[in-house]
């Protein structure tokens, strides 16, 4: 059991991916601060709304550079099958939606903590979700 775990863990860092996965993160991430940063101070949408807004963009820049970059070799030709990518990768990333967003919802509601702080942290929690998630459920990489 031990064995398998090691080998899956190997499989997920090999060949640089997870630096590469970083790299397409930090990409993101400056897309969800710009977008959430005009949402709420250009707009005045209200700090969650912005945030799922702001996440969304940032996934679907993500998806494609991750597609054809992070994950190029698992990821199978064709219109459906990039499709069938693209929907898993939204909703596997529900949950480091969900880390991000409840992260800095509570650092600024309950801890008085700035926004955009708060967004940065509540978007490294979030990595490690997405990283694993997208791994092997978009691209099954352990397989």
């Amino acid at each position: 059991m031990l064995d398998v775990v090691r080998a899956r863990l190997r499989s997920l860092v090999s060949g640089g991916r997870l630096v590469r996965f970083a790299t397409v993160g930090l990409v993101g991430t400056t897309i969800d601060f710009a977008v959430l940063i005009t949402l709420v101070e250009r707009w005045e949408f209200p700090l969650e709304l912005a945030k799922v807004i702001a996440v969304e963009a940032a996934i679907l820049v993500m998806f494609v550079l991750n597609d054809r970059w992070t994950f190029s070799q698992w990821g199978n030709d064709g219109y459906r099958s990039l499709l069938r990518r693209l929907a898993t990768s939204n909703a596997v990333r529900l949950g480091g939606l969900t880390v991000a967003t409840v992260v800095l919802s509570v650092l600024v509601r309950v801890f008085g903590v700035p926004y955009l702080l708060a967004n940065a942290v509540g978007i490294a929690c979030g990595f490690v979700v997405n990283f694993l998630a997208e791994s092997y459920f978009t691209w099954s990489v352990h397989e």
